[in-house]
């Protein structure tokens, strides 16, 4: 199934099929998906079969919505039991609930639009139709750039953008970029930066260097900078030998998309063994320089991934780790053609690692 986007008419995603069909809907509610999370591994997850006791139809509830009918059922939005897990200050147990909610896939994007409603929880909202991804979702999502309350929102329409490779979504972030002196919140232009890195564009290398001339923000221009970089190191790395015999698996489109700062430090190096102080053997060579393998500057760990009920699409979440720093990322990922590649990259909360001990230089000592 193809899309196309028309981001300049509203946003709206086309779907061209050539049938279409209905199909009953499942009526997922957001309480469901709460307890859930309350017991979903960090491993993955497993569907079971709702309970015989708990049959709707023994209620006297209203009547049962028409076939294709996806406005949420009375009772369906609970608000207040979100907000208490989404209140806890156990991270792992937010994240469980983002995890359940992907899991859950675009049956629970009507009961998604509904929470955007609630300030206590627009922003999982916002970010799990971001995650979620489709038509129904994006169409959600593109309200929020006029959404009058001061949310700040807007960063998770613009990253959602980062899965459609057309021009019209490249021109709404550069957009967005070219504004960020006058953007009050910078994670917005951060956002539309990252998205514009989930693909490897050689064409976008010039627009970017462009911008960046012009702006004054010298964090975004920095982004913009190590942007160029990113696409420039990894497109090279895909021209070579090693980058056209990569994989498509889950882990080989989160390894290439880091691949920029994966590269080794440098170069091995011989370490020589000191002399042994036993006399070598009459006729045995002596022993060849030990070469020391070379260290990667980085490593990535891929804690665990969800997939969405027709197993074609995945969210990671993934630790990026150098000398400096540790980050956190939830990685979005696309199945086409039997292959996993990048759809969207949402960067999480970082840990700045502590400056090593300094060393006294020989100045120093000598004024000592």
């Amino acid at each position: 199934m193809r899309y196309s986007v028309d981001l300049h008419q509203g946003g709206a995603l086309k779907e061209k099929r050539g049938a279409s069909c209905t199909r009953p809907r499942l009526p997922i509610t957001l309480g469901m998906i709460v307890s859930l999370a309350l017991w979903l591994p960090l491993s993955g997850f497993c569907q079971q079969t709702p309970a015989s006791g708990s049959n709707p139809a023994a209620k006297p509830a209203a009547a049962a919505p028409e076939a294709g009918d996806e406005a949420p059922l009375p009772g369906d939005w609970g608000p207040e039991l979100l907000y208490g897990i989404l209140s806890s200050p156990n991270e792992e147990a937010q994240f469980a609930l983002l995890r359940a909610t992907f899991a859950a896939g675009p049956a629970i994007v009507p009961q998604l639009v509904e929470a955007l409603k609630d300030d206590r929880t627009a922003e999982f909202a916002a970010q799990s139709l971001a995650y979620i991804g489709g038509e129904k979702a994006l169409d959600a999502l593109w309200t929020l750039l006029k959404d009058p309350r001061d949310l700040n929102l807007r960063r998770f329409t613009y990253g959602a953008l980062a899965e459609y490779e057309s021009p019209e979504a490249t021109n709404v972030l550069m957009d967005v970029i070219k504004e960020s002196d006058s953007e009050p919140d910078r994670t917005v232009t951060e956002t539309a930066v990252i998205a514009l890195t989930a693909h490897t564009d050689l064409a976008l290398l010039p627009r970017l260097k462009e911008t960046e001339s012009k702006l004054q923000d010298v964090v975004i221009r920095d982004d913009l900078d190590n942007a160029r970089a990113v696409i420039e190191a990894r497109a090279k790395y895909l021209a070579s030998p090693g980058g056209k015999k990569a994989g498509g698996s889950v882990e080989a489109a989160v390894r290439t998309y880091f691949m920029p700062a994966l590269e080794v430090e440098s170069p091995p190096k011989p370490v020589v063994k000191p002399p042994s102080k036993a006399a070598p053997q009459k006729g045995r060579p002596a022993a060849a320089p030990v070469r020391t393998e070379p260290k990667p500057a980085a490593s990535v760990d891929i804690q665990n991934v969800t997939l969405t009920p027709d197993k074609n699409r995945a969210l990671a979440r993934v630790v990026f780790e150098d000398p400096a720093a540790k980050a956190y990322y939830d990685i979005i990922l696309q199945k086409i053609a039997g292959n996993w590649t990048i759809a969207s990259i949402w960067l999480g909360p970082e840990v700045q690692k502590s400056a090593p001990p300094s060393v006294t230089s020989p100045t120093t000592a000598d004024s000592q």
